[in-house]
């Protein structure tokens, strides 16, 4: 009976060659080495607790928390001034009246220099109208001299768009001629005006200010005049604006003047 072939496949002997990267893998493990395996490369951190605390922000960043933060305070700062200016524009709003206005009126005065001056003349700028007298021992300087910094104030912020009034309580006293001379001490944009006793009596009544003289008063005589202390804005338009008191410093009037000035959209005078 003849014998059959038997063919089987031959082992490998341990002898035959390896692959290099076998071998490399089988040193590997034998040093105790994990497989190289691909990653993401890095973001730029050097320790691992930078990639944990960079892990806990999440999206946002310090530049991203500086941004919201200028952000909200813009907004507020925006939100304070639009409130502010809202509140001014009340105030104007309510000053007018409905009809006849609360706080100015026709008025015919002269001025040191010999002009009329009508209310006509105080349209076009900001007008700022202070009543007192030129023998008036310490108010009405120390108000004057606080007017010729609000002037110079509002001129440096926003050019010539204050016209400054001195009218005389006192037209008895305060000629044409007095009145420029006490002003001189004060500012040179100040303009002084008096009048007759009747037409300084109107200019008050349509300005709400209040003043007497004493009775029996003989010529010559000296003697106070008791009158209101405001000084009266009023806008490009001839309508009054807010009056400003004695408890206003220099600063704060000339911010109010200011803060008006600027919230004003129509045409302004500024020659």
């Amino acid at each position: 009976m003849p014998k059959r072939e038997i063919h089987s496949t031959p082992l490998i002997s341990q002898s035959t060659p390896r692959s290099h990267s076998i071998m490399r893998h089988e040193q590997s493990l034998r040093q105790g080495l994990r497989p190289q395996l691909s990653s993401p490369p890095r973001r730029g951190y050097k320790t691992v607790q930078q990639a944990k605390d960079r892990a806990k922000l999440g999206p946002f960043s310090w530049q991203a928390g500086i941004l919201f933060l200028f952000a909200g305070v813009g907004l507020t700062i925006y939100f304070r001034y639009e409130k502010a200016r809202m509140a001014r524009a009340r105030i104007a709003e309510a000053n007018k009246g409905i009809g006849k206005p609360l706080i100015g009126g026709p008025f015919h005065l002269t001025t040191t220099s010999g002009a009329d001056f009508t209310d006509a003349n105080i349209k076009g700028k900001y007008s700022l109208i202070y009543f007192g007298f030129t023998h008036c021992p310490d108010i009405c300087p120390e108000e004057l001299d606080k007017m010729a910094g609000m002037i110079d104030l509002v001129k440096a912020k926003h050019g010539n768009v204050l016209r400054p009034l001195f009218i005389s309580c006192d037209p008895a006293r305060d000629t044409p001629e007095v009145i420029e001379k006490y002003l001189v001490e004060f500012h040179p944009d100040i303009v002084g005006m008096t009048g007759t006793w009747q037409e300084v009596k109107d200019v008050c009544k349509a300005y709400r200010v209040y003043f007497s003289t004493p009775p029996d008063v003989k010529p010559g005589q000296d003697y106070l005049v008791d009158h209101s202390i405001y000084f009266y804005l009023m806008d490009p338009d001839g309508d009054f604006v807010e009056a400003i008191g004695r408890n206003f410093t220099m600063d704060a009037a000339a911010k109010v003047i200011n803060d008006h000035v600027g919230d004003w959209k129509g045409k302004l005078d500024k020659a």
